[in-house]
């Protein structure tokens, strides 16, 4: 890592940036100090957020806390990466009311292979560590796993909300979730981390880990956690944002591999107030940056429109390239903010009946990958969102012979299906 870069900002100026949108911060002094430590000594901090791969795709809501590890990325410090592959055997029980089921290893490096493809649309490859956790927790053994339970009580382990919520419930809690804080902890002391970040409702793993560094005698991380990103839908309720998080199953949310165009267009459908939340968290404009924008935008300098279409095309660019992120805004010019959606400038989509007379809309929809699944194209069509030859419709059961239509999901996505 190159010195310089731990000085292209004193330790006052990288604390201001690394902390915004911080929730939890265990403490602010211990923070101030390693900061300033490193700006000195010219080492850079080592900072940790674990990743379990029990899912094989990111959202915008998962890529808040990469864009928090790339900002002590860009002030020189080391960001390790950490797949959890040993952990994702148990599965982190945080915020669940039941036991999640185990994943074998096959599925656990299925998945951490997309993870690694990306992350790094966020963080800088060049500059990124990457480690699993069974490097050092397969070497436990039996004996290890047994000195390590034995570091903390049940009385304590039950403190934690989710343990306590389905202990009075009598839900059933099997011993091996009580593992994960302590294996999550362990990873610390194997990484001998300065600062582990992680979202709001990881706070007990992450003293967890802190604990555990105190009595290997090393100097305890420090714990940043941050807020959960809010879905599409939210809406500023009384000075305060309020919503669903994002979440694939709520259909509030911006996949990191979806489209260019659909990214754009997502994001263009978000509330002004919204579109400052997100760019407080998600954007790489400093607070200084920010600041002067919102301040041209309330000045009437600035209208919000062209705020918002900076932050979608920042977005766009960053997971699909600058070129994509200025295409996906000229087409969104032009397509709906000049109201020009014509056949022309649609996707074309040849289908094949394959004999049959008929294919039913939902179908359709999922192969002109207007929306993810069949369940989607459903409850589109139940919403009065699905227009043909720009009619509803309204039939979820409705099927299309052969010839050529405009299909149109919603506001945004739209294409030129060819049945034959």
């Amino acid at each position: 890592m190159n010195p310089d870069a731990l000085r292209k900002a004193t330790p006052e100026e990288q604390f201001e940036e690394v902390t915004r949108g911080t929730v939890d911060l265990h403490s602010p002094e211990d923070l101030k100090k390693k900061l300033k430590y490193a700006y000195d000594s010219g080492k850079p901090l080592v900072i940790k957020a674990g990743f379990d791969p029990s899912r094989p795709d990111l959202h915008l809501g998962h890529s808040l806390l990469l864009t928090r590890m790339r900002r002590f990325q860009d002030f020189g410090h080391t960001v390790v990466f950490l797949i959890g592959d040993f952990t994702a055997l148990i599965g982190d029980p945080t915020g669940r009311n039941a036991t999640r089921p185990a994943l074998t290893r096959d599925e656990v490096k299925a998945n951490a292979e997309t993870y690694k493809q990306q992350v790094f649309k966020v963080l800088d490859e060049a500059k990124t560590t990457v480690r699993f956790n069974s490097e050092w927790l397969d070497q436990l053994g039996t004996e290890g796993m047994i000195r390590l339970a034995s570091r903390y009580s049940l009385q304590r382990m039950l403190e934690r909300d989710d343990f306590k919520k389905r202990f009075r419930e009598n839900v059933s809690i099997a011993i091996h979730e009580m593992l994960y804080p302590l294996l999550q902890g362990f990873d610390s002391v194997a990484l001998k981390s300065d600062v582990e970040m992680g979202a709001t409702d990881q706070l007990f793993n992450l003293l967890v880990g802190r604990q555990l560094m105190r009595e290997e005698n090393l100097a305890p991380q420090v714990i940043m956690t941050g807020p959960i990103l809010e879905g599409l839908s939210a809406k500023l309720v009384e000075g305060k944002i309020v919503g669903d998080k994002m979440s694939k199953s709520l259909d509030n949310y911006v996949g990191v591999s979806e489209p260019a165009d659909t990214m754009f267009g997502k994001l263009m459908s978000i509330t002004d107030d919204l579109m400052w939340r997100y760019y407080q968290l998600l954007s790489a404009l400093t607070l200084k940056e920010l600041g002067e924008l919102q301040a041209k935008v309330a000045s009437g300098e600035v209208h919000p429109k062209v705020a918002k279409l900076g932050f979608a095309r920042e977005m766009t660019a960053r997971f699909h390239g600058a070129e994509a992120g200025r295409k996906a805004e000229e087409d969104f010019e032009k397509r709906f903010a000049k109201k020009e959606l014509t056949a022309e400038d649609l996707p074309q989509v040849e289908l094949s009946l394959a004999g049959a007379a008929t294919m039913p809309v939902t179908k359709i929809l999922v192969e002109a990958k207007l929306v993810a699944s069949s369940t989607e194209g459903r409850k589109m069509i139940s919403q009065g969102g699905v227009r043909v030859n720009g009619e509803k419709v309204m039939d979820a059961k409705a099927e299309l012979g052969p010839g050529e239509y405009t299909v149109q999901v919603g506001k945004l996505k739209a294409a030129r299906v060819k049945l034959a």
